[in-house]
């Protein structure tokens, strides 16, 4: 069994998607329609701009999506398909870019969603007051302990349960440090403040929570074709209705990465395929399958590599 994966924020690079527009017209038509629906020239971004302004949320968000899409669209042109796999997870706003490659959303909606969901999540908590930090080589069940003994009255949870040894947390600035100092403590192989310039996946993102309950309610949303593995449960989801509220608890809540790729290894998946920009989640996939095969799919020469 297959499960297409698509990546969330920090797989961003200058270039993503653009050999894949020059080789197939499908690709570049994902490009064209997002920057139609955005009212802007994002894909001159994606392929010519600054990193700097590509990562700012509110550009990466849609910008990875239009990567992973258009890179679904070059492996429907050379015959492969949703039907090739058995679900769909994404990673944070990945989530969105596997919907639409499930056909639950549209791509123009999906593009819109991601830029309101960006400027929400942002303008949720004012820069400087929130942080993210990665701990690694402790397990999620003692980063949420350090989480919960830093918080101190303060916002401060485990945000990204990526991999058996890589745990994010979310919260206030100080209780975020604390709990990284804390962590170092207790056995951390590692503790590092992240560079993003909001508190993802904490109750601090409330705000943003509510504007996407708005901006949801105005998009159809359709089954996906394939089951979706739901960031905040980590079990499969095909109701319209209960897709939309997951999306909304998924703003605050924690990405349950490691679960997810627990219930496809049980659920028989062995083969993966990270379809858009960069190579992380195929790591993640690795360190809690050992078992698991992965490809990627973000350039014409690895859908060539699908037919040799």
């Amino acid at each position: 069994m297959r499960a297409f994966v698509f990546p969330g924020q920090g797989a961003q690079v200058i270039g993503m998607g653009q050999e894949l527009a020059q080789a197939c017209p499908a690709a570049k038509a994902v490009f064209d329609e997002v920057d139609e629906a955005l009212g802007e020239n994002l894909s001159d971004l994606i392929w010519n701009g600054d990193i700097e302004t590509l990562t700012l949320t509110q550009n990466a968000q849609p910008a990875l999506m239009a990567a992973s899409i258009a890179a679904m669209r070059a492996l429907e042109a050379e015959g492969f398909g949703i039907g090739d796999a058995d679900f769909v997870a994404g990673h944070s706003l990945g989530e969105y870019s596997a919907l639409c490659a499930a056909g639950a959303l549209t791509l123009a909606d999906t593009a819109r969603l991601l830029r309101q969901r960006g400027q929400a999540m942002q303008e949720a908590v004012p820069v400087g007051q929130g942080a993210m930090a990665a701990i690694l080589g402790l397990d999620f069940a003692a980063v949420d302990q350090i989480a919960r003994d830093a918080a101190e009255g303060e916002v401060c949870q485990a945000a990204n349960d990526n991999d058996p040894g890589q745990v994010v947390i979310s919260g206030h600035k100080g209780a975020v440090e604390r709990a990284a100092a804390l962590a170092k403590e207790r056995g951390a192989k590692r503790a590092l403040m992240l560079p993003v310039s909001a508190p993802f996946h904490s109750a601090l993102m409330q705000p943003a929570a509510g504007t996407m309950a708005d901006a949801l309610a105005a998009v159809e949303i359709h089954a996906p074709a394939v089951p979706l593995i739901a960031n905040v449960r980590a079990e499969p989801v095909l109701e319209p209705g209960a897709i939309r509220r997951l999306l909304v608890e998924q703003v605050t809540g924690a990405v349950r990465w490691r679960e997810s790729v627990q219930f496809l290894q049980a659920a028989g998946v062995t083969e993966y395929w990270e379809i858009g920009a960069g190579k992380a989640l195929s790591g993640m996939i690795r360190r809690i399958d050992k078992q698991a095969v992965t490809r990627n799919i973000g350039t014409p020469a690895d859908i060539a590599a699908l037919r040799g």
